[in-house]
């Protein structure tokens, strides 16, 4: 079989449907340059055929004939060295074609494939030829090869785009556009196609807008802080000095305190579990990141029992805050999810087990609504979670693949340097350097790909950039991408909505596309309120306004 097998039309009853085109010559090479080469068009620009075929532009998938394969390559640029006018009418188009691989033919193949790479290059007078429906699917599918369907090509819509499912997924892959152009329809449309044939997976969902939740069918455990419950203890030490210890001249001997505190209550409540359990083993290697139960009525009394010590100097000072701000924690119900004054268990099992679905019970993924999290605190939940799925990784090593779905996360783990964010930062950043060892991934979803991290941002194998209309930010995808077909980006801040440039390893080439449509009720949008239509009629009265106060006073949704 050769290439041009694939372009015969398909058998059957009716005389004209399923025509495919003959290969049709529209170009000859008349320069070759390393990976790029120039052709110029036989006569006018093509329109366009019966066959629905589009016009030669920019991103155009084309074929050039070799002794040995057909080359193909992407059309990044068209031109006319002399514009046409009425005196001397110019044919002279020219297009450049960055080469992306090839497709053995004849003798070399005993069956089309499409390879990444040119085994041999294109010479001048090689002629230039359209690609097919055939041709595209040949091209952009890879038998043998685990993928998933998300939508079609913009070359065609008639052909399916398809990622390869275990390098977009085990090596970190970044979603990112503007407010609005669909990055989070996108991301519900790849975690549904994966689920469909994979129930066994593992997907934690970090929704800071609350906008995943109905996106599942049920195949969701659904978590927010009315029912989350994410002890304190489990907190390593940086983690517990964000959220106790202040950011001024005090927070060294806050830091230094608090320490000690830990360390001592931890290694109370071990000697207490290694008598009840008459196991010596369990207060053994006991630091101030062991994930074991602590009490915080044991940091308050070892405070109190240093405050009965000293005089009233300024020594005081950091005890006295540090119990004053664990006071205002506890009693503070927006962090009752976290530092609710309750009987302390050795619960980490469970709370593992839920939070990574373990056992999976048909539902595969878990959707944490972070929206009601209190934002002075977010950054800490999402580190604590992040740091947890790496652990997990490392001590069941890479029994249990994980991929960590983070959306704003430039929010979180930002490109400037401040402390606050620091353990989120590390968490994440450990992920996306090490995480693929143990079979944890990152999948992050940002607007901002400029603020976010640049660590982290280059870790990211795969580049699923939707409409991008900031330079600052289409300068950043540029310089992490290092693909030939970098050109396609050209077209960021064109791209429709659910329309995405994908590059990297998660493709078999860089492809533009649209995400299949999963429809408004599957995942919730960010759209921004309809003042036309609520200013036409009244909308609220009194007696839900003081439903709202009342609710807001609770610091609980109504």
């Amino acid at each position: 079989m050769t290439f041009e097998m694939l372009s015969k039309p398909a058998k059957t009853d009716d005389p004209m449907r399923g025509l495919a085109p003959a290969p049709v010559r529209v170009a000859q090479i008349v320069a070759v340059s390393g990976s790029q080469a120039i052709a110029m068009l036989d006569g006018d620009v093509p329109k366009g055929d019966q066959f629905g075929e589009r016009r030669i532009e920019m991103g155009a998938l084309m074929k050039i004939r070799t002794p040995d394969c057909f080359v193909v390559g992407v059309v990044s640029a068209i031109s006319c060295p002399i514009p046409e006018s009425e005196a001397e009418p110019q044919n002279q188009v020219m297009i450049e074609l960055n080469l992306a691989g090839e497709i053995p033919v004849g003798e070399h193949s005993q069956k089309p494939a499409f390879n990444r790479g040119l085994s041999s290059l294109p010479s001048v007078g090689d002629s230039v030829y359209r690609t097919s429906r055939h041709d595209l699917e040949l091209v952009y599918s890879q038998p043998g090869a685990a993928t998933i369907d998300v939508g079609t090509l913009y070359l065609n819509s008639g052909v399916s785009a398809r990622l390869l499912m275990d390098d977009l997924f085990g090596k970190h892959f970044i979603v990112v556009g503007t407010t609005g152009c669909g990055k989070s329809s996108a991301v519900c449309c790849i975690l549904q196609s994966a689920l469909k044939e994979h129930r066994s997976a593992h997907v934690v969902v970090l929704d800071i807008h609350n906008e995943y939740s109905t996106a599942f069918d049920g195949m969701a455990e659904l978590i927010d802080p009315s029912n989350l419950h994410l002890p304190y203890w489990l907190m390593n030490f940086d983690e517990l000095t964000v959220a106790l210890a202040t950011d001024d001249e005090y927070r060294d001997a806050e830091v230094e305190i608090l320490g000690e505190a830990v360390l001592a209550s931890k290694k109370r409540y071990a000697a207490a579990q290694s008598r009840r359990l008459r196991d010596p083993g369990v207060a053994i290697g006991i630091t101030v990141d062991t994930p074991i139960p602590f009490r915080l009525s044991d940091i308050t009394a070892f405070i109190d029992e240093r405050l009965g010590r000293l005089e009233k100097t300024q020594a005081v000072i950091p005890l006295r805050r540090l119990k004053g701000r664990i006071e205002m924690l506890v009693g503070d119900p927006r962090y009752g999810f976290m530092f609710a004054n309750m009987v302390v268990e050795d619960t980490m099992t469970e709370i593992l087990g839920r939070l990574f679905r373990v056992p999976i019970d048909n539902k595969p993924v878990t959707v944490i609504n972070l929206a009601a999290v209190p934002a002075e605190i977010l950054d800490i939940v999402i580190s604590v979670v992040s740091r947890l799925a790496f652990d997990l990784g490392v001590w069941s090593e890479g029994a249990i693949p994980t991929l960590l779905v983070c959306e704003e996360a430039h929010r979180y783990a930002p490109a400037a340097i401040d402390d606050r964010f620091m353990p989120t930062r590390n968490a994440l950043a450990r992920i996306a350097k090490e995480g693929r060892k143990y079979g944890i991934s990152l999948a992050l979803v940002t607007q901002r790909p400029s603020e976010l991290d640049p660590t982290i941002l280059s870790q990211c194998s795969t580049v699923i950039a939707m409409r991008l209309a900031t330079e600052r930010d289409q300068l950043v995808i540029r310089a992490n991408t290092n693909e030939g077909a970098i050109d396609l980006l050209d077209f960021l801040p064109l791209l429709g909505e659910r329309e995405a440039i994908i590059l990297g390893q998660g493709v078999i080439m860089p492809m533009r596309i649209k995400f299949r449509d999963i429809g408004s009720a599957k995942c919730k949008t960010s759209a921004y309120r309809s003042f036309s239509s609520a200013w036409k009629e009244p909308q609220i009265d009194s007696d839900m306004l003081g439903e709202v106060v009342r609710s807001w006073r609770r610091a609980r949704k109504a």
